[in-house]
């Protein structure tokens, strides 16, 4: 529902369905095609993306897959969850008190990233935190109830 950076890939592709395609001829209004998240180049800073959960639940795994991002993928990332009920904006989001559920962890570029989630609790909303750039296929959430 929010992401601060969208420069050479749309925040949406995080969420769609099925694996994730990469063809070199595809081509669009902002450059090569992903099918991925991804950002423009910062430093100092990080990017991040937020995505409303289907339903609240809890979070027991996250995968965090950088498949086709060889040389753009960010080197760290985290998750962080909340629970806000009704739809709030990107806004109330951010004045949202954010718990952080993987910790700020390196990540591999071409893999499928699993991290363990331990805490149990019931989230609405999960945001991903890459550091401090790059390029994320989707960031999947393991068994959620």
């Amino acid at each position: 529902m929010y992401a601060n950076d969208e420069l050479f890939a749309e925040r949406e592709n995080l969420i769609r369905p099925g694996p994730a395609v990469f063809s070199t001829e595809d081509f669009g209004h902002k450059g090569k095609v992903y099918d991925g998240w991804e950002t423009r180049r910062r430093e100092p800073g990080n990017d991040h993306a937020i995505v409303r959960l289907g339903v609240p639940g809890v979070v027991h795994g996250v995968v965090i897959d950088t498949a086709w991002f060889k040389g753009s993928c960010p080197p760290y990332a985290s998750v962080e969850a909340t629970s806000v009920e009704g739809v709030p904006s990107p806004a109330e989001l951010e004045r949202a008190s954010w718990e952080t559920i993987v910790d700020k962890s390196a990540i591999k570029g071409e893999a499928g990233n699993a991290f363990e989630v331990a805490d149990r609790r019931r989230w609405t909303h999960v945001q991903l935190s890459i550091y401090p750039d790059g390029g994320v296929l989707s960031a999947f959430l393991g068994e959620l109830r």
